[in-house]
C-alpha cells in the first residue's frame, strides 16, 4: 500500500468490521455505543464491528451511523478513514459541556465554527486556518428547520427554540474572552480534518449535558444516564431526518476550500 487512499480502504472494514460497500452515502459519527443500539432497535438492522475500535449500523436508506470512540484522536483516525468511502456529508452528534446560561442542559449547540484547543488538528492544518463545517444544507436545515420530529414524545417547551448557535471548543482559562458556549473534545477535529481530505462535513449538532463551569454542574454518572434517557431519542431523530432528507433531495453539501 503506497498511498494514503490504498491504506484508508484497507484499514475502515478492518476498524469498523464493515465492509467498505456496506457504508452508506451519509455518514453520522457519535460517540456513544447505545445509538448503535437505539438505531439498530429502530431499523431491525444489525451493529458491526462488535469487539473492534469502531461498530456501525446502516438502514435501508443509505445511512450510516458510526461509533468512533471517544477523543479527537479518534474524530481524527475516522475522518482520515472515511477517504475510502468518500461519503456526501458527514454529521457529528456529540454531547458537549455548557459554558453559558443560553446553553442549558438539554439544549443543543450548532457550532460555527470551533476553536482549535484540541491540540490534535495541529498535525493537520497551521493554527490559523479556522475550524468550520463545510458550506452545506445539513447546517441550515438543521439550523431552520429545528422542530421535534413527529412521534417523539414530548419534552416540554425547551425544544421549543432553535439550536443555540456558537462556538464549540477552547480552552477554559479564555473561555469567557473567547465567547464561548461549549466545550467538547471532537468537533475542532472533525472540521479540520475533513477539510484536509475534502470530505463534506455537515456540521455538528451538540447536545449539552453538564455544566463544567459549576461544581454543581460536572458530570456524573447518575446525571449522564439522566440526560442519556431524556434526550438521547431527540438527538438521533433529529440528526437521522436531516442527512436522510439531503439524501432524499439529492442535496449537495459544499466543500469549503479556504
Amino acid at each position: 500500500m503506497k498511498t494514503k487512499l490504498e491504506i484508508a480502504r484497507d484499514w475502515l472494514p478492518r476498524y469498523t468490521g464493515t465492509p467498505l460497500e456496506g457504508l452508506g452515502e451519509h455518514i453520522l459519527l457519535t460517540n456513544f455505543f447505545n445509538y448503535l443500539v437505539k438505531i439498530s432497535q429502530r431499523f431491525d438492522t444489525p451493529i458491526l464491528g462488535e469487539g473492534g475500535p469502531m461498530q456501525t449500523v446502516t438502514n435501508t436508506d443509505g445511512l450510516t451511523l458510526v461509533n468512533f470512540g471517544m477523543g479527537s484522536a479518534n474524530a481524527a483516525t475516522i475522518m482520515d478513514l472515511l477517504v475510502a468511502c468518500k461519503p456526501r456529508g458527514v454529521l457529528f452528534l456529540g454531547k458537549c459541556g455548557g459554558l453559558k446560561r443560553s446553553a442549558e442542559i438539554g439544549r443543543f449547540i450548532l457550532p460555527i465554527t470551533a476553536i482549535r484547543g484540541e491540540g490534535t488538528s495541529n498535525d493537520y492544518t497551521p493554527p490559523e486556518v479556522p475550524a468550520l463545517p463545510s458550506v452545506q444544507a445539513p447546517q441550515v436545515r438543521l439550523e431552520h428547520g429545528f422542530a421535534v420530529p413527529s412521534g417523539v414524545p414530548d419534552r416540554g417547551d425547551l425544544h421549543d427554540e432553535p439550536p443555540r448557535l456558537g462556538v464549540g471548543e477552547q480552552f477554559r482559562e479564555r473561555l469567557r474572552l473567547l465567547s464561548a458556549i461549549g466545550i467538547d473534545m471532537e468537533t475542532a477535529t472533525v472540521f479540520i480534518v475533513g477539510h484536509v481530505n475534502q470530505i463534506p462535513r455537515g456540521g455538528a449538532l451538540l447536545l449539552v449535558s453538564d455544566a463544567p463551569m459549576t461544581p454543581e454542574g460536572i458530570k456524573t454518572q447518575e446525571s449522564d444516564k439522566a440526560v442519556t434517557a431524556r434526550y438521547t431519542d431527540l438527538h438521533l431523530d433529529i440528526g437521522i431526518r436531516a442527512m436522510t432528507e439531503i439524501g432524499q433531495r439529492g442535496e449537495e453539501i459544499k466543500h469549503f476550500g479556504y
